[in-house]
């Protein structure tokens, strides 16, 4: 483009820059008359002087920079005035505008919550440093993740090259004494190494060397940032002092810093080593199957180089590190990078949320374009006269895209307003396992998502109606009579409310699955009634109860208090508790298969129990008798298995008068006195019940320092909580008692990942719902107006009121019917996603497509039925008007 066209098309009609082109312009024409004149002085033609002239004022930087400064400026005020224009123009249609900005404010709000969920459980990198190095290893037990043995991990340690550094970790609570109230904190037993494998140092004192890991090193422990304000007053003097743990002296050797984020005890405040035997005796803990463990691959080396070194390490034992028969690794090891081993789990719930407010942002900018292309075909005849008298198509395609990106921001701002707003619920709904719950926040990653997917709807859902009208005929258009006359893209809107209705049917399906999946888990019976019983978690420190005697007679003096509080009708202890996250898991064997190999052995659930559990829990009895008073210190040894591990592990067999061995094989034998019905431990939803059940007082290997205890009530449950404290702190006021739930509680939140996915699914499917209806509203609503003339012609001739409802209703419904058959084929594809978060409930499950079908078949009606009802009353009279 020429410089003087350049002037001249930026300068064209702005008064407010007109002595600056005047300015501009006089230059320019001074300069190529002195030029033409100078070029003509050597001889050139003029037209060939002025052509060489207007050359070299292209190249005079000064006068190029005034120019396009200027024309830039014009282009500025240009846009300016177009976004005045659209501003004026939403505000005169205030109802319009308000159902843009609240759909795109649901669509944009659910997209930024849910992205803030996901974020960083699936996107953002782990809080440490080169995060994807760090790689967890398990037990490939029977192709499952097991957790490893210590010996397993010293092996580990010895035998491979490919990790910087290795450790394994276990949970832990440890309770803080001394001057202070005593305070009961979650922490972690790990190895020397675990902060550095995970490549954090304290920021205060030091971290753990391989001394303090040995057996009879003093106690050395790592605090967490918030125990530190929080207990000690952020005392920057803090490493080096000792306090007090169980009543045992400590030392706490250094400070984590503030933003560490501990993802594999996001709860843990304190950290101590593990001190186990290197010496391995095969029947200590060192060779339990209780810890996890972590290792930090070496710079460059591909995790499937390490997986292939400790797979080759698992086959080939030697001498020198042997294994007992149940950590023999016959199925080798199972490893994976850090972030995908916590995520494994419930990447596929938050993957199947992200597809639904996917679904949902679809259907609301489907919505909103149906809107704008209802509007665009009102203002037609303004674009084909703005058009006609010289308007650029690409500048009224502009106003159109300037007015779709304007109401965007708005419902982007409200969005980001409502999803900080959900925030709340979204982490109270959270199910447990959902990993990196504290970094679930609205920070500049989802503003910036935020601001990115707001200005594509604002382009996607304004380019719509910009294509649609693209071959418009601008002559053809203002020939019209009446803007009522010609139907705006009547094809184009049809086609987005089938899509509508087609999205919403799969979110409906969706939420329908997981609706019929709940009830069935909820139906299934947990082996006890969890009607009017409160639980809570007892739990003793201090040096005196480093006695095993003093440890058995707290708990009974505690039991016997609890039991004279009034309203209490049953009362009773357990190791481990059905429903809570306890899984203590021992190998049992049955002397009546004595060829039985150790390595078959089948594992169980051991549960130290006091006499009267069974009666509390209201645990059936199938065979024989309950556990009682007469099985005490140095009765014979009694047991009670549940019924499936009878049935399994003794076919053919009466289970009573069956001696069973819990533990290592050098253990006492206990006879079998009882069989009682199968409990549900970890969930609902997973059928192994496998239990046996002694009495706490003949279980001679330990004694619990943590217990469950369990109380029935006459009435409510939850109003005895403080009462049945008391009773227990008039034993031993220094004891903490945590984790206190009624057990229709502990059910209601036992299968919260289903739940989570659920709420999700109903809202969106809920809002999908409206919308859609909303849609096919406004295109028969809009229909109605165009067609007036048309309606009020048949009127005229005689057409009925029953007869112009149905035309109307039978034009909605088959769009309403072209996409449910749309939405059925999406939906028997997409339910796959929703698999492994059913439970007795197929994906294609008949009942739930009919009652998704029934019910949008109903809206829908209901949505056709008033711009119907509205187009039977129009009259001859108002066809006339129309013209």
């Amino acid at each position: 483009m020429s410089l003087w066209r350049q002037l001249t098309r930026g300068t064209r009609g702005l008064s407010n820059r007109e002595a600056a082109s005047r300015d501009i312009a006089d230059e320019i024409e001074h300069y190529l008359e002195e030029a033409t004149t100078a070029h003509q002085a050597r001889g050139l033609p003029r037209q060939e002087a002025a052509r060489v002239a207007r050359v070299d004022l292209g190249g005079r930087a000064a006068v190029r920079e005034q120019v396009r400064e200027l024309h830039w400026e014009t282009r500025v005020d240009a846009l300016l005035a177009d976004l005045t224009y659209c501003v004026r123009c939403l505000r005169k249609s205030p109802a319009f505008s308000s159902m843009c900005v609240l759909t795109l404010a649901l669509g944009i709000g659910a997209s930024t919550a849910i992205f803030s969920v996901v974020n960083p459980v699936l996107f953002q990198s782990l809080p440490y440093p080169q995060a994807g190095r760090i790689v967890m290893i398990w037990d490939g037990q029977n192709g499952s993740r097991g957790e490893v043995t210590f010996g397993t991990y010293r092996e580990v340690v010895q035998r491979t090259h490919s990790f910087e550094s290795l450790a394994v970790m276990r949970p832990a609570q440890m309770t803080l004494t001394g001057p202070a109230e005593p305070e009961r904190i979650d922490g972690q037993y790990v190895s020397a190494d675990y902060f550095r494998v995970l490549g954090v140092r304290p920021a205060l004192g030091r971290d753990f060397a391989d001394a303090d890991d040995q057996p009879g090193a003093p106690t050395a422990v790592v605090i967490s940032d918030g125990l530190w304000r929080r207990r000690f007053h952020a005392d920057p003097s803090i490493a080096g002092r000792q306090v007090l743990i169980q009543d045992t002296p400590v030392t706490i050797v250094g400070v984590m810093p503030r933003e560490f984020e501990n993802v594999l005890a996001p709860s843990a405040e304190i950290w101590t080593t593990l001190k186990y035997d290197r010496s391995l005796p095969l029947n200590g803990r060192e060779w339990g199957h209780h810890l996890r463990m972590v290792g930090r691959l070496r710079s460059a080396l591909d995790p499937g180089q390490a997986y292939q070194e400790l797979s080759t390490m698992a086959a080939a034992r030697l001498a020198d590190f042997p294994r007992p028969e149940w950590a023999r690794l016959p199925d080798g090891f199972i490893a994976g990078r850090l972030q995908d081993e916590l995520t494994r789990g419930v990447r596929p719930a938050l993957l199947a949320v992200v597809g639904a407010v996917a679904l949902l942002l679809g259907i609301a900018c489907v919505n909103v374009a149906n809107f704008l292309l209802a509007r665009a075909a009102k203002r037609r005849a303004e674009l084909a006269v703005r058009a006609a008298l010289g308007a650029p198509r690409l500048r009224l395609a502009r106003l159109v895209v300037l007015e779709s990106l304007l109401l965007a921001v708005v419902g982007g701002a409200l969005g980001v307003a409502l999803a900080r707003a959900a925030m709340d619920a979204f982490t109270a709904l959270a199910p447990a396992e959902l990993p990196r719950v504290a970094s679930i926040r609205i920070d500049g990653g989802v503003l910036a998502f935020a601001l990115g997917l707001t200005a594509l709807v604002g382009f996607a859902i304004g380019l719509i109606p910009v294509l649609a009208s693209a071959r418009a005929d601008v002559y053809g258009t203002l020939q019209q009579r009446s803007a009522r006359l010609a139907p705006g893209h009547p094809g184009l809107r049809r086609g987005l409310v089938v899509v509508q209705v087609a999205f919403a049917f799969v979110l409906l399906v969706g939420a329908g699955l997981l609706l019929r999946s709940l009830k069935r888990l909820f139906d299934v019976p947990p082996g006890f009634d969890p009607d009017r019983v409160l639980t809570m978690q007892v739990q003793t420190a201090g040096a005196r109860f480093r006695d095993a005697g003093a440890t058995y007679r707290f708990f009974e003096e505690a039991l016997d208090a609890v039991k004279r509080v009034p309203g209490v009708s049953a009362a009773a202890f357990t190791s481990q508790l059905p429903l809570t996250g306890d899984e203590d898991i021992w190998g049992v064997h049955f002397e009546s298969a004595p060829a039985e190999a150790a390595e078959e052995d089948h594992d169980g659930y051991r549960y130290a129990v006091s006499p009267g559990y069974f009666e509390a829990m209201r645990i059936p009895l199938r065979r024989g008798r309950f556990l009682n008073a007469h099985d005490s210190k140095g009765a014979p040894l009694a047991a009670v298995i549940n019924e499936s591990f009878a049935r399994r592990r003794l076919p053919g067999l009466d289970p009573i008068g069956q001696r069973v061995r819990v533990g290592p094989n050098e253990g006492p034998w206990f006879t079998v006195v009882g069989v009682v019905g199968d409990v549900k431990q970890t969930s609902l939803a997973l059928t192994r019940a496998d239990g046996i059940y002694v009495t706490a007082a003949q279980w001679a290997r330990f004694a619990d320092s943590a217990r469950w205890l369990i109380i029935r009530a006459q009435g409510d449950a939850a109003s005895l909580a403080p009462a049945i404290r008391k009773a227990v702190w008039s034993i031993d006021k220094d004891q903490a008692i945590v984790r206190v739930a009624t057990l229709e509680d502990r059910l209601r939140v036992t299968e919260a990942e289903r739940r989570f996915v659920f709420f999700l699914f109903e809202a969106f499917a809920v809002m999908a719902l409206v919308l859609a209806a909303t849609g096919t509203y406004s295109l028969l609503a809009g229909g109605v107006i165009e067609r007036t003339r048309e309606i009020g012609i048949r009127s005229a001739l005689g057409a009925t009121r029953i007869g112009i409802m149905t035309l109307v209703l039978r034009q909605g419904m088959k769009l309403v019917g072209l996409g449910l058959a749309i939405g059925l084929a999406g939906a028997m594809l997409t339910s796959r996603a929703l698999a492994s978060l059913l439970f007795g409930v197929s994906q294609l499950d008949p009942l739930t497509y009919a009652g998704v079908v029934l019910t949008l078949a109903c809206v829908s009606a209901i949505a056709c039925g008033l711009p119907a009802w509205r187009a039977s009353r129009v009259l001859p009279s108002d066809a006339l008007r129309a013209e």
